[in-house]
């Protein structure tokens, strides 16, 4: 007897947490939350996608007939790399970051025609498409020189461009930009080039100045040996003079001691200012 009662009363309490857990169950499929920065898109199966979005907070849903998906609104940062040719017909790896967010008004509509994984479907393609339109106006040096000038334009047209599918462009910007192994390899040869004129240059130059130098070395060392033979020539001269007086006072005192007549002949002079015809006698 005791025993039958024992499994009557187990039999109620199955029956009643079975109850309890299908109505906690339903309970739970009938309310969703939304965290912040979420919003969720409501789907029925009688009446469609629903117009109006459910935002932050707990909402009742009626089970099995509506199901919520859960947007994230909040800007998100992606990558988009793209390989493209320039107006010079050179190849270049660009790396583009976009911070994106859907439009929290088109939800709905971004949910029946993109879906969930939106970002996925549009912005690799959108990217690509705008880089290659934009990259193609430039040459590749330009690219360098005009970077800030191309992201302008990537980003106003990427912006334009997300609108036609209700995306949000917060920030466009260049990250990565580099060169195909021909264009670095000829870049390299250029500047190997560069540098080898720039030292044909100082070569010139060198050889110019010493050239230079030379000439004004040869210029000063004829000037000196010109002065120095003038003053040679000019201390010479005097020396003959200072000679020339010694001797005639020599002789004059010589003369002037002869009790003889003396004769000196017209081709030995040494006194200074004498006739050649000139007899004298003590």
């Amino acid at each position: 007897m005791g025993s039958v009662r024992a499994v009557t009363l187990l039999t109620k309490v199955a029956k009643v947490a079975m109850a309890f857990g299908i109505g906690g169950g339903l309970l739970n499929s009938a309310i969703i939350t939304v965290d912040g920065g979420h919003q969720a898109v409501l789907f029925d199966r009688f009446r469609g996608v629903l117009e109006e979005t459910s935002g932050e907070g707990t909402h009742f849903i009626i089970p099995w007939l509506q199901k919520a998906f859960i947007f994230d609104i909040r800007t998100r940062p992606r990558s988009i790399t793209s390989v493209t040719g320039t107006k010079d017909l050179q190849m270049v790896n660009l790396t583009l970051r976009v911070l994106t967010r859907p439009d929290p008004t088109k939800l709905p509509l971004i949910f029946k025609t993109l879906g969930t994984d939106y970002d996925e479907r549009v912005l690799p393609s959108i990217g690509n498409e705008v880089l290659k339109a934009v990259v193609a106006q430039f040459d590749a040096d330009q690219l360098l020189t005009d970077r800030p000038h191309v992201s302008s334009l990537v980003q106003a047209a990427l912006i334009q461009r997300a609108q036609d599918f209700n995306l949000l462009l917060d920030d466009v910007a260049i990250t990565h930009l580099s060169y195909g192994t021909e264009f670095s390899r000829a870049v390299e040869q250029k500047q190997v080039a560069q540098q080898e004129a720039e030292r044909s240059k100082f070569v010139v130059a060198k050889t110019e100045q010493e050239k230079r130098a030379a000439i004004v070395r040869a210029e000063g060392e004829s000037e000196a040996a010109k002065l120095i033979s003038d003053a040679t020539l000019l201390a010479g001269t005097g020396l003959i003079e200072l000679r020339r007086v010694e001797a005639s006072r020599e002789n004059s005192a010589t003369l002037s001691k002869s009790r003889n007549v003396v004769y000196l002949p017209p081709s030995n002079h040494m006194l200074l200012g004498v006739n050649p015809s000139f007899t004298g006698q003590q």
